[in-house]
């Protein structure tokens, strides 16, 4: 078994990612964003759980696709990302040492990245022509 990208429990990520949709649900711009789509709190809270424990500590047990799920969505912009990162961090920050907290942030942000690159490649593909830079 593969050691932990950082340190941090089980129980560490669970509260993280309650505390942390607890405050997007309260979220002015996010908290409807997220309503179109998440029906059922505690299962979009355990599966979110589950990327996470498999991104950081490398359990097997996540088998969804982010970036699908975030492009088929239609209403996810690339704005919205810097918005969830912002109030993550804060997350990250409120609620664990600030080692997890900055090494955990990190990847987030890195996968943000990524994620923000699809939704906003595929926007440009409906509504125009390719940007040729």
């Amino acid at each position: 078994m593969m050691p932990p990208r950082f340190p941090v429990t089980p129980a560490q990520i669970d509260r993280v990612v309650a505390v942390f949709y607890a405050a997007i649900r309260r979220h002015e711009v996010l908290g409807p964003v997220f309503a179109n789509h998440v029906t059922d709190w505690p299962e979009h809270e355990d599966k979110i759980a589950r990327f996470w424990k498999n991104a950081i500590l490398y359990e097997r047990n996540y088998d969804g696709n982010p970036m699908q799920v975030h492009m088929r969505a239609g209403d996810v912009r690339a704005e919205h990302f810097a918005l969830w990162l912002m109030l993550f961090d804060e997350t990250l920050r409120r609620n664990l040492p600030a080692d997890t907290a900055a090494a955990w942030s990190a990847l987030a942000h890195r996968i943000g990245a990524g994620l923000r690159m699809g939704v906003e490649d595929l926007r440009e593909r409906v509504t125009g022509p390719p940007i040729l830079r």
